[in-house]
């Protein structure tokens, strides 16, 4: 393995901020110009962390836009989709949220979620606001005070609709969800997924990449899309859904998203004098974070998500096993998978081109080097790992993952992920959140 690129930051800034100018269409930031034309959730807070250090009042538009199309109930939808482009699917029609009641008006949406990240952006917004001092200082103010009850909304959806047995683990009721849509994590699952008819559909995603091994399966998609139908069938109720729908997991990482982003904003609730919504989110962080240290396989020392229809555990070797050190939590714990991710089954891995966990490990019989995420590298989520290693005390740790993925990034193409050997660039080129990345390292 090697982290010899030498590293111009000028270039590598730069270049970085040039990929989020191109994707930004004045109020939010496409995900990918050509593969992604709309704003995503999660997509959409990494984004925001990047904005903050070169451009704070558009990292306050890029949140504040996002939360606009929030629903009613609190849900946050993973999609806003931008009415400048009609070359994504699958779009607003085949989502069918246009008659929802709770979807805001003069808005078109998706009826899912994504990871809840944006307590997280909020926070390094309302630093690099503080850091600037006068209007950077005036605008992350103002962010915060506008918009702390619709991030609390979003965490009380989560932790009622989404956890309705109270076990402090997130249920997801389709993979795009968590955001890692193809892991091996969701192959049992799946398997129990038996499409109905499907209206005819065109894939689009396969047109924009090197080759149409790097994405899901024609077969995965047909899932992806009757799961879709059987939300809409019910309106997307967040009730009758979990009777409808075919696929119901409890999602160890997004539950560790969860706890990490309630933390956060239980310190911001207290900056502004919110001292009720302060303890309520400490609760939450604290239930979320034991919810996701009772998943760990002792035998593997990896977290674990549960089939609730299966009432199975499910055992795959990836780096949503390492959802302890997002959620933090008990030091012997996240002391032990430090180790574990530093070995060589993960970072440590010989082969490896840089020393960065892959999306599955590299020893695991499920393991695609140029899979989506089924072995490719992601710039974010080596991102996320370091803000919590940094949150956490593990000032190592966050200094090996900033200098190997900064030599990662020293290609330019700010891929959306990467080849974990060879390190060559897959999937959509100039990826926001890849740049946001970037930015985000380079301080």
């Amino acid at each position: 393995m090697s982290t010899t690129t030498a590293v111009d930051p000028g270039t590598l800034r730069s270049a970085a901020v040039e990929v989020l100018r191109r994707n930004d269409l004045g109020t939010m930031t496409t995900a990918a110009p050509d593969l992604y034309p709309h704003q995503w959730s999660w997509d959409s807070a990494f984004v925001a962390i990047g904005l903050s250090r070169v451009d704070v009042p558009r990292a306050v538009t890029e949140l504040e836009s996002l939360l606009a199309a929030q629903w009613s109930t609190g849900m946050v939808p993973h999609i806003v989709f931008s009415p400048s482009s009609t070359d994504y699917f699958p779009g607003p029609d085949r989502w069918g949220t246009d008659d929802v009641p709770a979807r805001p008006p003069g808005y078109r949406t998706s009826g899912i979620c994504q990871p809840p990240v944006h307590a997280i952006a909020l926070r390094h917004i309302l630093d690099r606001g503080r850091e600037n001092g006068g209007s950077d200082a005036a605008e992350a103010e103002r962010l915060v005070a506008g918009s702390l009850d619709g991030w609390l909304a979003w965490h009380r959806w989560l932790a009622s609709a989404r956890d309705p047995d109270g076990v402090g683990l997130v249920e997801i009721h389709h993979s795009w969800e968590s955001g890692f849509d193809n892991s091996p994590r969701w192959d049992a699952p799946y398997s129990r997924v038996v499409p109905g008819p499907l209206p005819p559909y065109r894939r689009r995603d396969v047109l924009h990449v090197g080759s149409a091994g790097e994405r899901p399966t024609d077969t995965e998609y047909d899932r992806y899309l009757w799961l879709v139908e059987q939300m809409r069938s019910v309106g997307y109720d967040d009730a009758a859904t979990c009777s409808a729908v075919d696929f119901r997991v409890r999602d160890v990482f997004f539950s560790a998203v969860l706890a990490a982003a309630a933390g956060t904003l239980a310190g911001i609730c207290d900056e502004f004098d919110r001292p009720d919504d302060a303890a309520e989110q400490r609760g939450t962080a604290a239930r979320f974070r034991a919810g996701v240290a009772a998943t760990v396989n002792p035998t593997t020392g990896l977290a674990r998500d549960f089939d609730v229809r299966a009432g199975e555990w499910i055992g795959a070797e990836t780096i949503a096993g390492f959802a302890p050190l997002v959620a933090g939590g008990e030091p012997g714990l996240l002391a032990a998978q430090r180790a574990l991710l530093r070995s060589a089954r993960w970072a440590g891995h010989p082969g490896l081109r840089f020393p960065l966990p892959p999306s599955t490990s590299p020893e695991s019989p499920d393991f695609r080097a140029r899979t989506y995420w089924r072995g490719p590298v992601w710039p974010f989520l080596v991102l996320l790992l370091g803000w919590a290693a940094r949150r956490d005390g593990d000032e190592a740790l966050y200094t090996d993952l900033r200098a190997a993925a900064l030599a990662q990034l020293t290609d330019l193409t700010f891929a959306e992920y990467y080849e974990p050997f060879t390190g060559e660039a897959l999937g959509s080129r100039a990826q926001a959140w890849t740049a946001a990345a970037a930015l985000e390292w380079l301080g």
